[in-house]
């Protein structure tokens, strides 16, 4: 593939090369194979979300325009929508998964049975206090009373209403889900609910699935996103910022180094504990290495980044999903632990050719040929962290003597660690100059950039990193999250010197307050806490309902389930919501025209999915000046 298909960032272009002459089956290859003549053609029918194989009478396809249905009666707006949901329900499991693991795990330590403690007890008592849990007992009984309040509501029937959203989110939205009926109950009841209405001959009406869609979205912002995102503050610290190194020059392969991998970062924090002990930088020492390294990466580095500071231990970030073969190609590690989410089925011919070792740290994750593996449990993790150790000490030398490790390539600087609680510190403990810049034109407006990486229509990041440009320089402030997030760290956006490609007016405001451009905002994860940040700042604007503030959600490469259902969760709030790649909807008119127009009236939501940068911008902003007009600024 040409160079531009391949990368946004020079440090992975250049491990391409090296993937090709190491004879290595690489993302892009795969990627190119899967096109019909160019890497982008797929099945027409595919594309455009009108094929079908739920039951044995498909695969069915549909064509609105010929009335033409599949066997059962359903259209192809029906078949569309259908699987959107699908789609939504999977990802909505997956975040639910990480958020129980958090709440088990909260609760574990509570007990005193897990090896962490409770690092931020204000923000469980500020939490246990909006969830209308008694917060006057000690740290320990509060966390447990919050643990057991939302587990009960993880488990109310969908046709009871959530505690967790009628407390959590803000009164004008709850009010139009009320009367949309998609106000949700428990998100097991919901996902039960969404699962049970796609079957086949049950509900094919792709007006209602979006209604279901929408609902399921908004039980998995509330109840997965911002329990597991606050909990996990709890726990580990609420973020703030600090500098981070990042790019792939943080692997030197003279270290043993471990790559805690996925999405959940608990055993990545006990190896982190564990690594910054003498005894274990000696053991590493001893057998031949400069010293012990956990380097954190994709979505677990992620959460990691956002709350631990780095030293030499804990040394940097390397990048998204799609660099993960560019990262093992360095030859620089000795483990990777795979937890829930990223990791990819290809690894194991990864790990016999760059002689790490791979071990599985999830239930959920598995690869073929691996049998050993140790899966998280958060009164064992003291031990499976020391047991990883020794296996990534005991690789070293074998690693070494088989492999040459890659060195040279880049280490820049972001500052990660952006969250509500400390943007409203860095204004003085007040939202109110945050206010008074959008009203005076400084920040134009803000867009929530929620985004995967994909190789769809453009290389890795490149798509990401145009958009974010693009707002920055219309004097747009943007709050990072996702892999989508590495992308803005690694290409520099996220440093203080980026202020020199935003706007004049942002720039200056950057200057400042000593701030880049583009704030690091979290994970994928924390487009909850996104949604609950735009209630603060409703608020302060004196009650400007969400969906009439100068603001946009933004995914520029959005890839997999979680995205999906982030994207449908922006829609419900009432948010302009831009997405690239076009959704597999196109050959759905009536569904299509649902969501790029029906939806102001229904939601105050609308999707827009130009694929030009410039253009996708333009948009972004007319919307944002319409917005600003309506509030008289």
């Amino acid at each position: 593939m040409e160079e531009s298909r391949i990368s946004w960032h020079a440090s992975v272009r250049s491990q391409y090369e090296k993937l090709k002459a190491d004879g290595m089956n690489t993302i892009w290859d795969r990627y190119e194979a899967q096109g019909f003549g160019n890497p982008d053609q797929r099945c027409p029918f595919c594309m455009g979300g009108n094929r079908c194989d739920l039951c044995s009478n498909g695969p069915c396809r549909g064509d609105v325009e010929k009335d033409k249905r599949g066997v059962c009666g359903i259209t192809a707006d029906g078949m569309a929508m259908r699987m959107m949901l699908l789609r939504n329900v999977l990802g909505a499991s997956t975040y639910h998964y990480h958020a129980e693991a958090t709440v088990d795990t909260l609760r574990k330590t509570a007990q005193g049975l897990a090896p962490y403690r409770i690092r931020d007890a204000d923000k469980l008592s500020a939490f246990a206090a909006r969830l209308g849990i008694d917060a006057a007992g000690t740290p320990e009984e509060t966390a447990t009373a919050l643990c057991d309040f939302v587990t009960t509501e993880f488990n109310r029937p969908y046709y009871e209403e959530s505690r967790i959203v009628e407390r959590l989110a803000p009164s004008e939205r709850k009010e139009t889900w009320r009367r949309l009926g998609i106000f949700p109950g428990g998100i097991h009841g919901e996902m039960v609910l969404s699962t049970s209405s796609c079957l086949t001959n049950v509900d094919g009406y792709y007006a209602s699935l979006a209604l279901k869609a929408m609902r399921l979205s908004i039980a998995m912002a509330y109840e997965s996103q911002i329990v597991n995102e606050y909990c996990q503050d709890v726990l580990f610290g609420t973020p703030h910022p600090h500098p981070v190194r990042v790019d792939l020059g943080v692997l030197d392969p003279d270290y043993v180094n471990i790559i805690p991998n996925g999405h959940e970062p608990f055993v990545g924090f006990a190896m982190v504990d564990k690594a910054r002990t003498g005894a274990w930088q000696k053991r590493a020492r001893d057998a031949g290495a400069k010293g012990l390294r956990v380097i954190a990466n994709i979505e677990t580095g992620q959460e990691m980044i956002q709350r631990y500071t780095g030293d030499d231990v804990f040394y940097g970030f390397t990048g998204n999903w799609i660099s993960q073969e560019a990262v093992l190609a360095t030859g620089a590690v000795d483990l990777f632990a795979a937890d829930m989410n990223c990791s990819m089925p290809v690894d194991p011919l990864y790990a016999e050719k760059y002689q790490f070792e791979l071990i599985p740290v999830s239930d959920v994750v598995a690869f073929e040929g691996v049998t050993d593996r140790l899966d998280y449990r958060p009164e064992l993790v003291d031990a499976q962290a020391e047991a990883l150790i020794e296996k990534a000490i005991a690789n070293f030398p074998k690693r070494r003597a088989a492999v040459a490790g890659v060195t040279g390539l880049p280490v820049g600087e972001a500052v990660a660690g952006f969250s509500p609680e400390s943007i409203t510190e860095a204004l003085g403990g007040s939202l109110a100059p945050l206010i008074d810049a959008i009203a005076k034109g400084d920040i134009r407006g803000v867009a929530g950039l929620v985004s995967c990486t994909s190789l769809r229509d453009k290389g890795q990041d490149v798509h990401s990193v145009e958009m974010a440009r693009e707002l920055i320089a219309n004097d747009v402030l943007v709050l990072s999250m996702g892999c989508g997030n590495a992308a803005m760290q690694v290409a520099g956006l996220c440093s203080v010197d980026a202020q020199q490609v935003a706007g004049p007016r942002l720039r200056a405001l950057c200057a400042a307050l000593g701030i880049p451009p583009v704030l690091s905002f979290g994970t994928c994860t924390d487009t909850g806490r996104l949604a609950d940040f735009l209630s603060q700042v409703s608020d302060a604007a004196g009650g400007v309902p969400i969906k009439d503030l100068p603001v946009a959600a933004v995914a520029p490469e959005y890839m997999e389930q979680k995205a999906t259902i982030d994207a449908i969760f922006a829609l419900a709030l009432g948010l302009y919501t831009y997405v690239n790649p076009v959704p597999t909807v196109t050959n759905a008119p009536n569904l299509v025209r649902l969501l790029t127009e029906g939806l102001p009236d229904i939601t105050g939501g609308r999707l827009n999915v130009e694929r030009d940068a410039k253009k996708a911008v333009e948009a972004i902003c007319a919307h944002i000046n319409e917005k600003r007009k309506k509030m008289g600024i």
